[in-house]
């Protein structure tokens, strides 16, 4: 041990030097995670002249310590080792990381270096970094040279036009690379690459290294070609686009991979931006048309997402004439997600039709869909009314929808009347009070008696966010009657139905309303004969305790009312009774103190 050393100085890296070594990977884990604290007490200097080497030199053979390195080392890190100066000392570590076998870790490796990047000067790029690149680049192993493909993009715009030259030849390569899973990186990285080339670089660098990509043999290198190409094609003039790429673009469109298909689906509005209104009117329709009738399930669903957007650049006619009959077929599609996809986009087309056509041909279709088998078709139709709303008139939509939601409310399989109630808020809110009470006030009240349990108790909670949306006056005149209405019922489920409905919505109401209209009725049933209700009283006596106990006028309401009812329940000859009641009083007494 140096003399020059004091010991205390020394123990930070001696002591992490032991644990890295230790057999426990969690120890091991958690030295790495303390590295920026040691950098501290060691200070820049030394965490220079002997962290990093340290840290450079031990690889670790688990990955999950690895990725943690990696990730430490891109958090800010250039503070502990003297500043963005001194920054490039940390590309070494980094360096060996990005080779590894393990992807997480060679991607933290790349997201980290790509970090120190951004606070290195020109001078640090062109001596320290570049060389990096090209090591990487070149690397012997697929792995070094998969990782050094994120590199380009973040130092491309910052170097001289002589190294971006090399750049531009250095990716050229890993575009033609033997490898597939480099040439999947590479495809990866063009887009985000091309954006910093000028106009003459992508014409003739970018899009040659594009084009071998996008004939890739592999689909796995040709699906990420699709992102590519948006990037060039917002880069383009109309004109260029057309002669450069139209072939590239309808041979993604119609690739005989279904994933390259998918992907130009998926991603077909952004296309269609870039290549602009003229082109799209002229070349992409029939395109778009071949998508939206794929034999691929995952390709028409990823089409379906698009309509609305799409319909946008073409005119109504167009819309009418090309897209709508593939609506129409996709409504009754096979695949479940086919049509939820479309259920889910389809309200989009009603603003672009306008009143008539939106009457004519998508009001048939929305009542098809809300008949759906599949509670997700349904749920995107009722989910998007607002959009019809807004075009059709509520009139005409109660006229033709309401009657479909109200079959299906009755419906006699209890799911689809749960799936129905679930949609009830969400309609209240797009429909307004005065419509809601109307047509579906009576239906809202009419599940609490339902013989299945799940539906009333969906039924009550229904009624808390009804009351949440239209406000506690509300329900104080449209649901606390009702509700209590049935305390009185002979049925002892109906009974139970009053307690667990008063339970769930006693939160959402104001301590006046449960002071006039349901203390009183919900006293008189905690003396029923039937145990289970008494119980549940005490459980929503507890509810009422907790949520207006936190005031004065809270409390006060708690003592005078609640507490005597519960005290009494103590002696109740059943002993789940006594039990809730205790455990209620229990939860009333931490108020007071």
């Amino acid at each position: 041990m140096e003399a020059g050393f004091p010991m205390e100085d020394i123990a930070p890296i001696a002591i992490l030097m032991d644990e890295l070594r230790s057999e426990d990977v969690q120890l091991r884990l958690n030295a790495i995670h303390s590295i920026p604290t040691i950098a501290l007490a060691l200070g820049p200097d030394r965490a220079r002249e002997e962290l990093i080497p340290f840290l450079q030199d031990s690889v670790d053979d688990e990955d999950e310590v690895l990725l943690a390195l990696a990730e430490e080392l891109g958090k800010n890190f250039e503070e502990y080792v003297g500043g963005p100066e001194h920054a490039h000392i940390l590309l070494g570590p980094l360096e060996n990381l990005s080779a590894v076998e393990e992807t997480l870790v060679r991607e933290k490796a790349a997201e980290s270096i790509t970090k120190i990047a951004s606070v290195l000067s020109q001078q640090q790029i062109e001596q320290h970094y570049v060389p990096l690149l090209k090591r990487l680049s070149q690397g012997e192993w697929f792995t070094s040279r998969t990782s050094s493909a994120a590199l380009y993009p973040a130092v491309y715009s910052r170097v001289s036009p002589v190294i971006q030259e090399e750049l531009r030849k250095g990716f050229t390569s890993l575009g033609s690379d033997d490898t597939p899973m480099v040439r999947r990186a590479a495809a990866k990285w063009l887009g985000p690459l091309l954006t910093h080339f000028s106009h003459q670089h992508i014409i003739s660098d970018g899009l040659p290294i594009y084009r071998k990509l996008q004939q890739d043999e592999q689909d796995s290198v040709r699906l990420l070609t699709v992102e590519d190409l948006i990037v060039i094609a917002k880069s383009l003039s109309p004109a260029e686009v057309k002669e450069q790429l139209l072939r590239q673009i309808k041979q993604s469109i119609g690739d005989k991979s279904w994933r390259v298909r998918y992907m130009a689906a998926n991603h077909f509005n952004e296309l269609s931006d870039a290549l602009g209104v003229e082109l799209v009117r002229e070349e992409l329709i029939g395109q778009y048309v071949q998508l939206l009738k794929d034999n691929e399930a995952e390709v028409r669903s990823a089409a379906a997402t698009q309509i609305p957007g799409f319909s946008k650049l073409i005119d109504k006619e167009v819309i009418l004439a090309r897209v709508v009959p593939c609506v129409r077929d996709l409504s009754q599609d096979s695949s479940q997600h086919v049509r939820a996809a479309l259920a889910n986009q389809i309200n989009g087309l009603a603003p672009l039709l306008g009143k008539e056509a939106t009457i004519e041909h998508l009001l048939p279709l929305f009542l098809h869909l809300l008949k759906d088998d599949f509670p997700e078709v349904r749920l995107n139709i009722i989910s998007k009314l607002e959009i019809v709303n807004t075009v059709i008139g509520i009139e005409l939509l109660s006229e033709s929808l309401l009657p479909a939601i109200v079959e299906l409310a009755e419906d006699k399989s209890w799911r689809v009347r749960q799936a129905i109630i679930e949609y009830i808020p969400l309609l209240a809110n797009q429909l307004g009070k005065p419509f809601f009470d109307e047509q579906l006030g009576n239906l809202c009240m009419s599940w609490l008696g339902d013989t299945v349990y799940s539906i009333r108790e969906a039924a009550t909670i229904n009624l808390k966010k009804l009351t949440e949306v239209f406000g506690v006056e509300w329900a104080k005149v449209a649901i606390v009657p009702k509700v209590m209405g049935m305390g009185t019922h002979p049925n002892y489920l109906f009974r139970m139905t009053t307690v667990q409905a008063i339970t769930t919505i006693a939160p959402s109401l104001n301590l006046d309303i449960i002071r006039s209209d349901v203390i009183g009725p919900l006293l008189e049933l905690s003396k029923d004969p039937i145990p289970n209700i008494r119980f549940n009283v005490a459980k929503a006596l507890e509810v009422m305790a907790t949520t207006f106990g936190i005031s004065a006028d809270g409390r006060t309401f708690v003592h005078d009312w609640i507490k005597p009812t519960l005290e009494r329940q103590l002696t109740d000859p059943d002993a789940d009774v006594r039990y809730f009641a205790s455990r209620a009083l229990q939860k009333a007494a931490t108020l007071d103190s």
